[in-house]
């Protein structure tokens, strides 16, 4: 079953960034460490519901070796949450953010292939076109010099800890396909 979860994942993540060196490139870089976890039954995440008032908000801790993206996508849809701000603040061993290219209507992948601190990671929760939790998240990350990367999360390997809130609105949020931008947008 869990071979089965990872193709259609795997030819969903192709369906999303497309073909050419570009995507091709960032699907290596992504697929191997969705499969390394595909069939783990441990998930090593801890989450807490902390409150309830106006809207569940839920605290996350991620563990060494869990890819970010991955986990809160996975716990969003498991919770049902369809509208939602996200932060989180952490670290990562390497990680992938992209630069939205409008021209060519897709993310421009920028790598980072260090130890890095997540500064900042931000965004949003809201229910796809195919009714699951669509995650748009935007991170700033700081590296041993001094300097920054930031753009849209594609993917990130934590190391130590990925610590994220995320705080449910008392409305749906719905993102929807863009053809003319090549993205979806939250549609309100």
């Amino acid at each position: 079953m869990c071979q089965l979860k990872f193709r259609v994942f795997e030819v969903a993540a192709w369906e999303l960034f497309g073909t050419g060196t570009l995507a091709e490139r960032l699907l290596d870089w992504i697929i191997p460490v969705v499969k390394a976890g595909a069939c783990h039954a441990r998930r090593l995440m801890k989450s807490k519901l902390v409150s309830e008032d106006g809207g569940r908000t839920f605290v996350l801790i991620l563990d060494q070796g869990e890819e970010a993206f991955a986990a809160v996508t996975a716990f969003a849809n498991e919770r049902a949450i369809t509208a939602a701000s996200v932060v989180a603040i952490g670290a990562f061993e390497g990680a992938k953010v992209g630069w939205f290219d409008l021209a060519a209507r897709r993310y421009s992948p920028i790598s980072v292939d260090e130890q890095c601190e997540v500064l900042s990671l931000l965004g949003d929760i809201a229910q796809g076109d195919d009714g699951k939790a669509s995650l748009h998240l935007h991170a700033v990350l700081g590296l041993r010099d001094g300097s920054v990367r930031g753009g849209h999360l594609l993917a990130g390997k934590v190391r130590p800890t990925l610590e994220v809130t995320i705080v449910e609105t008392a409305s749906k949020l719905r993102r929807r396909k863009r053809a003319d931008l090549g993205i979806a947008l939250i549609d309100i």
